[in-house]
């Protein structure tokens, strides 16, 4: 049960109050220096020995055992602070005054040496696995946590349900629980009770979801999900996301379950000593005759490529079989129907006898070369049985298996063009074939799962819960294998949960902590969240798949080397070294990436480096690559011939049920679902997740950023699971099996595990954290509103709902009025920040407060209710009394036979208008009735619409944002391709560029060649001549000498230079020697000072911890002081006030003593007038007697004569006859009465019910036009926002357009400003041109007989021909373009025609918004007139029944005063008999007649008042008949209303569909427009390459004109050559000269048709200035 009474103390921690022996007892702890000595086993407690200054070394320290007495000196590393002992089983490790890892791990071990499995960490939950399942998770511990703050109850994971759980409530936001840990430390299982508390405590309508309901889809999942693995027997090999929904009252209205990452190469592929899924063995050793008979498990195959076999023990088939009939038991819960299934089972025997019939090895390698053969089942009879239960033929399965493309899908693109990628074998082809079934089945499981989980409930706000697979090392349990893949990805997952808890435990509190200006000094902690999974997953900036030299991790490679040629698991791990690997000189300590012994094999350090798994990563790049196998099973049971396999796996044909093949549950039936869903299909469309969401290796990573977004947008709630043994849970199969298998010795943990997983979660830093920063805030506002009725001086004085302008000095006051200390509180700029355990102590005063202003209210709410009760007490009694009186009555006029007649006739006088009264108000009973049915039907049917409209919008809504964010992902990539080809266009311009010079220079040095070899042989030549006029024999000597000198001096030379190169070689070799030692000193010496820093780094962290602890100690004793005060100043207030009452006290005793003695006084007086009274007494009794004595005088006379006495009794007879006259109109006027009542109280009640429906009819119509009001606001609001949205387009085509014709005019001003220029520049070009060609002349004159320069020449005259064809291109492209650009203008008056007639709709749309918001307030005008009629007609009807309780209070009256004239009138008949027998005097006799004229007046006032009750009743039905009019005329403006409404959502669906026809004109617009850009852009390309030509044409004029003038300058001194003989070459120049002109002729004039292209021109103009330059 809750405990309200909580002992927190208002400081910075939740110190508990103690005792004064508790606080002797600790000082006597410290002073005793308790330490623990930290070894590698785990850690002893010791006394640390105090010693003199130099005895013992400097680092060192003495320390005692416990144990043993041994003294030793240790390390002061090696040594921490204990607690004292009454902490060992605290609840909080906060709590812990020195906070240290081996004081956690002594905690945690003693609780868990006493069943206390649960301990808090701040504001998280550590959980170490009890392995057995104790009596802590029962029916009874839920109930005592429901309700209940963390701060009242016990550690449990029932708290943190219960936390989560009212936190939503409070807060109203979404809250998400995420469970952390290894392997086996029991996850899903915390998970199962957390399910359990929330669905138990939380309550649903009907009671939809039970527990056992969520036991049926545990029952399921374990069974399709779970495997029994190295580490744990039952392990989860896949990871969920289980969202419970919540309505407004707090119970659950939805619920659904999401699952991903789930192995599927399990079925085929598991490690030795594994297992497969569990539901093969169920069913191979559960399924009854029938079964087995239908899925041919009548034998089983004695080998399978699958690796399942049936159990073998009889233990393990009884246990298997009992699980079978569980898992039939909790599929029936869920309403999977029988053959649903059948069909679930047929897949799986499929399955099975797949693996049976094995494949052939279809692919044989020689030289090679992969040569393909017949790819196969292995045994046929196999793949039979297998085909019989798919429902296909055994071809059409072999097909669908070996098949090398996959069947209505397109084949895979890629930026790159992959090579030969090597064929999969059929073994391969079989495995995928087998798990991509297995991967449908389980889907639709999820999906059936689901459907018995959804409702169409509202829901406000969600709890989601978070369940992966754990940290999978198989190091852990002995195992010489290393992981596979798919314990990577599990891995992968668990790292992105700890980055997730590291940012919201350190990060997002250090940013607040610097935007609310708050200094807070904290140790040397890691804000680096872990590596690891940057190697993992770290994304590249290239959307392309090409190698570059950009850090990607290990996802990305992969996905890469599957598609490049060549790729290996051996390239993918060489490059994943290079980017993550250590790098060289660096230690292995800085990095968490290192490579193996083994080959293929790589170490990565999960948690921090915590954890070291080696990963196998042969056959990895499998995985990146997509099987076609796989992809077929979808369409082979969609396609099957089993109409049970075909309709329940046809159904989900395009749905989004499953997204790209990873998450499968997304569908749902409330609106938290459909947000969550369109969450995850944004992760997956956005940005390069579009583009990559097709690659399996991405997907891994796609698949957890999902989960991660979903789960950020809610508060998260953190449960650290730790495993206490390596062993614990390895080898139990079930729950079951481990409470059997649960001893002693599990009581015992390893610690050394223990403290990894504890380091590798970062707890002990969180912890840190929390104790010494503020992790409560709150919003100054809401601090105030919260917490001021603790304050109630402060509401007294401003008001409770007062407005400050200062929230700050608002809060600084209740503050000082709280008395909190200051140190237990911060106030920072815009929050207020307060130490752990202030918070829930100013909440529990709140509580506190609040209980007793409850209490109050409560009081007076009963006492109020109490005085009603007794007022109506009173009215019932005097109604009993009134309706005594009337059976008295009628029981004495029950035997009057007058009464009889009249009782008889009247009915009969009155059933005929009475029976027409009845069937009238039948009849409108009835028409009313079928108005309600109809309003109900109709509001019935617009509630559906709506619905169904909405869930619509949402549908649409959700695609329109897939193909939006595609349709992003696809401009990006685009923009990417686009820079990248441009980028590679520039690179070929460039490699062109440099080409064409080198190729120039090519040119250039072979024209040096020539011209040296010319001038050798000339040089040869004359030399010659002149050796024919010496003496041989002389220069054949010299020569011969010279030759031999050269010779020596090139020998020694080359010696004295190998010398040279030795000597400089060998000092080189020294000093390199030299430097290396040197380096190798460095290094060492670095290596030294790197440990002596992390020694000295770990010494002042623990003394900085240590420090940080004594002052937090220090603040616990200055808040214990605080709160000391605050109880001394508290007792003396209570002390003044006591002795304040006593002084009141003793002045009340002295008042009383005046008082008793004033009464002494005024009891003697009042005995003197009772004395005085007595004798006053006696002489009234002296009196009486007298009188009695007259009495007997006068009753002893006799009357004179008879005759008076017969005219006495004359009258008597007469008064008799009289009074029973007045006896019969007063029973007539009584009858009349009762009825007058009876017709009352039915017109009460008729009027009571009318009201009651009509008001019933006024709210529902109000909620009708509440949410047809907000309908049409909503699509009011869409409706703006689509406009806003066209405005915006049309505004930026109009930008685009203005842009267009800016940049035409300016291209035109451009090429009109340097029309004039390039005339010029061509008229000089023709000039110099005339010129060159003259001097060519002269010179082919000279140089008749020179061959080089003819083919120069005819060089040049193709040249000149191909830029004349050029030219011509150019000229054309240019009319083209001007073609297209006409079409372009054409193009943009025809948008600018529409947007004007988009302008138009729209002003004519906001016309119609406006008269429909005028008409929305004009009904509104109408439907308050209408309520203030209602109003209105209420209050008279109020004010009538007033009246009438005011009628009815006057006949009780009346009634009352005829009852007294009925007395009154017997007492007057007894006196009257009376005085005859008296004989008494006819005075007697007129007083009574008297008497009998009243009472006649009084009942012609009554008569009188009857009559003004019928007009009152009267004028009531005239009002009731009133009041039916309005409503008709209400239902009747409703109607209006609703067909205007109508009216309103056809023209909008009008607009809509017109909207859509304008953007399809317009992006085919843009489209064209797109069309013609690329075409301007492959002419201006096709523009740049005529200008190259060109410039190249006119370097060559340069060159060839240089090389002219060289040939001219050489040969002055020659006789000029005959120009007769060289006709042809005079010819064919001159031919030449005249194609010149009439090329230049052509292009002078074209020069006017030019200047309309404005970039082409301008460069051709360019390029022209370029060659005169050269000229």
């Amino acid at each position: 049960m809750c405990s309200g009474d909580a002992s927190v103390d208002p400081g910075a921690l939740s110190w508990p109050v103690k005792t004064e022996d508790q606080i002797a007892a600790e000082q006597a702890w410290y002073s005793t220096e308790k330490v623990w000595l930290v070894h590698k086993d785990g850690f002893s407690l010791a006394t640390q020995q105090k010693s003199e200054e130099g005895s013992v070394p400097e680092g060192k320290v003495k320390i005692r055992l416990e144990n043993d007495g041994t003294l030793l000196e240790v390390d002061e590393e090696d040594v921490e602070k204990a607690n004292p002992p009454a902490l060992d089983r605290v609840e909080d490790l906060v709590m812990l005054p020195y906070l240290n890892e081996s004081s956690v791990m002594h905690c945690l071990r003693q609780r868990y040496g006493a069943n206390l499995f649960h301990t808090h960490t701040g504001p998280n939950m550590v959980v170490i696995n009890p392995v057995s399942t104790p009596a802590m998770y029962s029916e009874k511990v839920m109930q005592m946590f429901k309700g209940c703050r963390r701060e009242d109850v016990a550690p449990h994971i029932y708290g943190v349900a219960q936390a989560a759980y009212r936190r939503l409530l409070t807060t109203r936001q979404d809250q998400a629980i995420a469970l952390l840990g290894r392997s086996g430390s029991g996850k899903t299982t915390n998970c199962q009770h957390l399910l359990q508390y929330l669905v138990s405590v939380a309550g649903s309508n009907g009671k939809v979801y039970s527990a056992e309901k969520w036991q049926a889809v545990y029952t399921i999942l374990e069974a399709f999900g779970n495997c029994g693995t190295s580490m744990n027997a039952n392990a989860s090999r896949f990871s969920h996301l289980v969202s419970l929904d919540f309505d407004q009252a707090g119970q659950v209205a939805s619920a659904s379950v999401q699952t991903m990452l789930l192995e599927r190469s399990r079925v085929t592929r598991h490690p030795e000593a594994e297992t497969t899924f569990n539901v093969f063995y169920y069913l191979m050793a559960g399924a009854d005759g029938s079964l087995k008979n239908e899925l041919h498990f009548n034998h089983f195959a004695e080998t399978s490529a699958f690796g399942i076999v049936p159990p073998s023990t009889p233990e393990d088939k009884q246990k298997a079989a009992q699980q079978f009939t569980k898992l039939q038991a909790a599929m029936k819960v869920l309403g999977i129907s029988v053959e649903e299934q059948r069909a679930c089972w047929q897949t799986l025997g499929a399955i099975y006898h797949l693996g049976a019939a094995g494949a052939t090895k279809g692919i044989n390698y020689t030289n090679a070369i992969a040569h393909t053969g017949r790819r196969q089942f292995a045994r046929h009879e196999w793949g039979q049985k297998a085909s019989y239960l798919l429902g296909c033929t055994l071809e059409e399965l072999s097909s669908s298996i070996f098949k090398p493309q996959a069947r209505g899908s397109l084949p895979r693109t890629s930026s790159l063009r992959p090579g030969p990628e090597e064929p999969a074998t059929a073994v391969e082809c079989l495995e995928a074939m087998a798990s991509g079934l297995y991967s449908e089945v389980f889907t639709l499981l999820i999906s059936l799962i689901n459907r018995a989980l959804k409702s169409s409930q509202h829901s406000l706000c969600s709890i989601l819960i978070v369940d992966t697979p754990g940290f999978q090392n198989p190091r852990q349990a002995s195992s010489e294998r290393g992981a596979v893949f798919e314990e990577l990805c599990h891995n992968y997952a668990q790292e992105r949960l700890q980055e997730l808890f590291h940012e919201r435990t350190f990060v997002q509190e250090l940013e607040r902590y610097k935007e609310e200006n708050i200094d807070l000094v904290l140790d040397d902690m890691d804000p680096r969240p872990s590596l690891s999974v940057a190697v993992v997953d770290q994304a590249s900036s290239q959307t392309l798949v090409t190698r570059t030299d950009e850090a990607r991790g290990l996802l990305w490679l992969m996905e890469e080397e599957a598609l490049q040629p060549g790729g290996s698991e051996d390239t993918l791990l060489d490059r994943l070294f290079s980017y993550y690997g250590p790098a060289e000189g660096e230690s292995k300590g800085h990095t968490l990436l290192l490579r193996s012994e083994r080959s293929q094999h790589f170490l990565l350090g999960h948690s921090h480096g915590t954890n070291w798994v080696e990963y196998d990563a042969r056959g990895w790049l499998s995985h990146a690559k997509q099987n076609p196998a796989s992809q077929n099973a979808a369409n082979l049971l969609q396609n099957s011939q089993k109409k049970n396999i075909s309709g329940l796996f046809a159904g989900r044909t395009g749905s989004s049920l499953v997204l790209s093949g990873s998450i499968a549950g997304l569908e749902g039936g409330s609106q938290l679902a459909l947000r969550r869903a369109t969450s995850m299909r944004k992760t997956f469309n956005t940005g390069v997740a579009a583009v990559k969401k097709k690659s399996l290796s991405i997907q891994i990573k796609l698949q957890v950023d999902a989960l991660l977004d979903t789960v950020r947008k809610a508060r998260v709630h953190f449960v650290h699971c730790l495993l206490p043994k390596a062993d614990a849970v390895r080898g139990t199969g079930s729950p079951e099996a481990q409470a059997e298998s649960g001893d002693l010795a599990l009581t015992q943990l390893d610690v050394a595990l223990l403290r990894a997983q504890f380091r590798g979660s970062q707890l002990l830093d969180a912890l840190r954290i929390y104790r010494q920063g503020y992790p409560d805030h709150m919003v100054f506002s809401e601090f105030r509103r919260r917490f001021d009725v603790l304050a109630p001086h402060l509401t007294k004085k401003l008001g409770r709902n007062y407005i400050v302008k200062d929230e700050k000095r608002a809060v600084e006051e209740l503050l000082e009025s709280l008395e909190l200390e200051k140190s237990s509180y911060h106030m920072g700029l815009s929050r207020l920040f307060f130490r752990a355990g202030t918070l829930a102590k100013l909440e529990e005063l709140r509580d506190d407060q609040t209980r007793q202003n409850i209490t109050l209210f409560q009081a007076s709410c009963r006492g109020y209710l109490a005085r009603q009760a007794f007022k109506k007490r009173k009215v019932q009694d005097l109604a009993i009394r009134c309706i005594q009186k009337n059976i008295k009555k009628n029981r004495g006029v029950k035997n009057w036979p007058w009464w009889k007649l009249f009782t008889t006739v009247r009915p009969l006088v009155e059933v005929q208008l009475t029976e027409e009264q009845i069937h009238g108000k039948d009849e409108e009973i009835q028409q009313l009735k079928a108005k309600l049915e109809k309003l109900e039907k109709e509001r019935s049917e617009l509630r559906l619409n709506t619905d169904r409209l909405e869930s619509r919008v949402a549908e649409l809504s959700t695609e329109l944002t897939d193909e939006r964010n595609t349709g992003e992902s696809a401009s990006r990539l685009l923009e990417a391709e686009t820079m990248e080809r441009l980028r590679l266009e520039k690179d070929m311009e460039e490699m062109q560029v440099t080409y064409e010079t080198m190729k120039k220079q090519m040119e250039s040095m072979e024209m040096e060649v020539m011209e040296a070899r010319l001038i050798r042989a000339s040089e040869l030549n004359g030399q010659m001549k002149l050796d024919d006029d010496d003496d041989d024999d002389d220069d054949g000597g010299e020569w011969k000498l010279k030759y031999d000198r050269a010779i020596r001096e090139t020998e020694f030379t080359k010696k004295r230079l190998q010398q040279e190169f030795d000597d400089k070689l060998d000092t080189e070799q020294q000093s390199k020697r030299h430097l290396e030692r040197k380096l190798a000193d460095l290094q060492a010496d670095h290596e030294e000072t790197q440990r002596a820093l992390q020694q000295a780094k770990k010494k002042s962290q623990r003394v900085l911890a240590e420090l940080q602890d004594t002052k937090l100690h220090l603040e616990g004793e200055r808040s214990r002081n605080h709160e000391l005060e605050k109880k001394q100043r508290k007792f003396d207030m209570e002390q003044s006030q006591a002795q304040d009452e006593v002084q009141r006290e003793r002045s009340q005793r002295e008042k009383l003593a005046r008082d008793r003695d004033m009464m002494t006084g005024e009891m003697f007086t009042l005995r003197q007038q009772l004395q005085e009274k007595e004798l006053e007494l006696c002489g009234l009794n002296v009196k009486v007697e007298q009188l009695e004595a007259e009495l007997h005088d006068l009753s002893s006379q006799e009357f004179k004569d008879e005759a008076s006495l017969a005219k006495l009794k004359k009258q008597l007879r007469d008064l008799e006859a009289k009074v029973k006259d007045q006896e019969e109109e007063l029973d007539e006027q009584a009858g009349t009465i009762q009825m007058l009542e009876q017709a009352k109280l039915r017109l009460e009640m008729e009027m009571e019910r009318q009201r009651q429906t009509h008001s019933k009819e006024i709210e529902s119509k109000d909620e009708e036009m509440e949410g047809i009001r907000q309908s049409c606001s909503k699509r009011l609001k869409q409706m703006e926002v689509q406009l806003e949205e066209e405005y915006d387009d049309k505004q930026r085509v109009l930008r685009e357009r203005r842009d267009l014709e800016t940049k035409l005019t300016s291209a035109q001003d451009q090429v009109s400003q340097r029309d004039v220029e390039a005339e010029q520049r061509l008229k000089k070009d023709l000039k110099r041109t005339k010129v060159l060609l003259a001097d060519a002349q002269l010179m082919l004159d000279h140089l008749k007989s020179n061959a080089p320069s003819k083919r120069e020449i005819s060089q040049l005259k193709n040249q000149l021909e191909e830029s004349e064809f050029t030219c011509a291109a150019a000229v054309k492209a240019r009319k083209s373009m001007e073609l297209e650009i006409e079409d372009l203008l054409v193009q943009m008056e025809d948008i600018s025609k529409a947007k004007m007639a988009l302008e138009e709709q729209l002003s004519r749309l906001q016309r119609e918004k406006n008269d429909l918001q005028s008409r929305l307030e004009e009904d509104q005008e109408d439907v308050n007139e209408l309520m203030k009629k209602h109003k209105a007609a209420v209050a008279q009807s109020t004010r009538d029944l007033a009246q009438i309780s005011d009628l009815q209070a006057q006949l009780e009256e009346a009634t009352k005063e005829k009852q007294e004239l009925q007395d009154k009138l017997q007492s007057l008949q007894s006196q009257l008999e009376f005085q005859e027998q008296s004989m008494v005097e006819k005075s007697l006799v007129s007083q009574q007649e008297a008497k009998i004229r009243e009472l006649e007046s009084k009942l012609e006032y009554e008569r009188t008042q009857v009559k003004r009750l019928e007009t009152l009743v009267a004028r009531l039905k005239e009002n009731l008949e009133k009041m039916t009019e309005e409503k008709d005329q209400r239902i009747s403006g409703e109607n209006r209303e609703k067909e205007q409404n109508k009216r309103m959502q056809r023209q909008i669906r009008d607009i809509k569909e017109e909207m859509s026809e304008l953007a399809k004109k317009e992006t085919e617009a843009s489209r064209k427009k797109h069309e013609l850009e690329m075409d301007i852009e492959s002419l201006e390309a096709a523009n740049q390459s005529l200008q190259a030509d060109l410039k190249l044409a006119f370097k060559r004029i340069g060159d060839l004109q240089a090389a002219i003038e060289d040939e001219m300058e050489s040969d002055d001194n020659d006789d000029l050559i005959n120009s007769g003989d060289d006709s042809d070459v005079d010819s064919e120049v001159e031919d030449r000269v005249d194609g010149v002109k009439s090329w230049l002729s052509k292009n002078k004039g074209s020069s006017k048709t030019l200047l309309d292209e404005g970039s082409a021109a301008e460069a051709i103009s360019h390029d022209y200035c370029q060659p005169n330059d050269i000229l």
